[in-house]
């Protein structure tokens, strides 16, 4: 029980954060209206994506650095770990794109719009997606974790350029906090938003970590009966 109040956190969270995105007020503003919700789930789950990518290129970088040894039962633990959460965290970020495209219909008039925040958010997802190519087509475990962590490094770095660096190097934007729009909380983001904001964060968070224990379960019980990873 000692390992699990997490997961109970998380699920008291989520249930707040539903409960309460429904439920609680928002601010009237003109053209959001009541879609202003959907902040707490569109931005946590991008908040979420980029928290796992981080753990992913995090156990990459020890699986490169970690020197063979016999006494080492499972090699490709960190290589487990890093596929883990970067499956979990491109999860995310379809879920992330999915309601922001519901939220651009109902704002700007579509679901996608040429503006260089989604722009990029959508070649950042597609270089994510060719990891998974990537492992696909190698058979050796070995070969196929080594060149997995390597080009997972290149993947975090440009996706962190794309998605932070770039938008904001643009005069404008449609999307808020980029391209001199303002983000939601410098004229919204008001002391009842806040409440539920903020445990949404951390609820959205848990649920993703949640997500990749699983996920690195199902992986060590795949190597343990010979399917691999």
């Amino acid at each position: 029980m000692n390992k699990m109040w997490w997961k109970f956190l998380c699920v008291a969270m989520m249930i707040y954060v539903f409960v309460g995105g429904l439920m609680m007020p928002v601010p009237s503003l003109d053209i959001l209206n009541e879609t202003i919700r959907n902040l707490y789930f569109h931005v946590p789950m991008w908040f979420t994506q980029l928290f796992l990518y981080t753990v992913g290129i995090v156990y990459s970088i020890k699986y490169l650095m970690q020197k063979p040894s016999a006494n080492n039962s499972n090699p490709m633990k960190f290589d487990i770990y890093a596929k883990s959460a970067i499956t979990a965290g491109t999860v995310f970020g379809c879920l992330g794109l999915a309601t922001g495209m519901i939220w651009g219909k109902h704002t700007w008039g579509s679901y996608w719009s040429d503006d260089p925040k989604l722009n990029c958010t959508a070649i950042g997802m597609l270089i994510y997606f060719a990891y998974f190519i990537l492992r696909g087509s190698m058979d050796d475990m070995d070969k196929r974790a080594k060149l997995a962590a390597t080009y997972n490094i290149f993947c975090y770095v440009l996706f962190v350029v794309l998605i932070m660096v770039i938008p904001r190097l643009k005069e404008f934007s449609i999307h808020p906090g980029n391209g001199g729009n303002p983000a939601f909380a410098k004229y919204d983001l008001d002391s009842n938003m806040r409440m539920v904001f903020y445990p949404a964060v951390i609820g959205w968070i848990l649920l993703g970590s949640w997500i990749t224990s699983l996920l690195i379960r199902i992986e060590n019980i795949k190597v343990k009966i010979g399917f691999g990873n």
